[in-house]
């Protein structure tokens, strides 16, 4: 089977591609337009920058800390899904209509990470400053697997939601937080499509373990909250340390 990559990726326009990439897209050069910004004052001050201290690298804080957070969960999925389209037996494992999903989800995480990264270049002093490439490891999953796979990208996609939901009290820069929201609604788009396959013409796509039925608000973890269990999954085999993030 050929490989997928990421330059040779065209868009879907089947109905079943659920979100274009052009709304994605926008949302990214937006995301670029605001890490570039010439205000000084949004970077945090020296002592918490992004960066290596005592030989590992740290997350930094302030809003540069959670841009640089961000950069690096959609590094995993993007990672997680461009393995999955790139299995040799991804035509085998999923039927037309779930290829068609994950490879949207394939492409938006791709987009967002290039877009965290080029936003983040924007403002740091020095490359030194900037994530470098994380490293990852799925352990045992077996990406023929479709029952693990998509167990796999629901945990990936409800952390993810958890995840902008949470750091969006914490953002102070307005533009920062127009363009979290606009990513967490695709996120939350994905985690719900997710969900859909798993157990099609149910009410899995905001199921109550995701969505507050008191309130109709989807979860919203802190920081701290999140790294502690996306390490606990032990895939990220690269470490890193958020000493200044809530």
């Amino acid at each position: 089977m050929k490989k997928v990559n990421v330059e040779e990726v065209k868009p879907l326009h089947s109905r079943r591609s659920f979100l274009r990439i052009s709304g994605i897209a926008l949302a990214g050069a937006g995301l670029v337009m605001a890490g570039c910004s010439s205000d000084d004052d949004k970077a945090p001050a020296d002592n918490q920058a992004p960066g290596v201290r005592n030989g590992v690298f740290d997350l930094g804080g302030g809003d540069l800390g959670i841009l640089t957070y961000a950069y690096a969960l959609e590094q995993l999925e993007a990672d997680f899904y461009t393995r999955v389209v790139n299995s040799n037996t991804f035509g085998s494992t999923f039927n037309s209509e779930e290829q068609a999903v994950l490879a949207d989800l394939y492409r938006h995480e791709v987009i967002h990470r290039e877009f965290f990264k080029a936003a983040i270049s924007g403002v740091i002093t020095n490359q030194n400053q900037l994530l470098p490439a994380l490293e990852f490891d799925y352990g045992s999953l077996s990406f023929s697997n479709r029952t693990q796979v998509l167990a796999t990208a629901k945990t990936l996609e409800d952390t993810g939601v958890a995840a902008y939901n949470g750091a969006g009290r914490y953002i102070t820069t307005p533009d920062y937080l127009v363009l979290a929201g606009k990513i967490v609604s695709v996120e939350a788009r994905h985690a719900s499509a997710i969900r859909s396959l798993i157990n099609p013409g149910s009410a899995d796509f905001a199921g109550d373990d995701v969505v507050t039925a008191s309130n109709g608000l989807g979860q919203a973890i802190k920081p701290s909250g999140i790294i502690s269990a996306v390490s606990a999954l032990d895939v990220i085999q690269t470490p890193f340390t958020a000493q200044f993030l809530p």
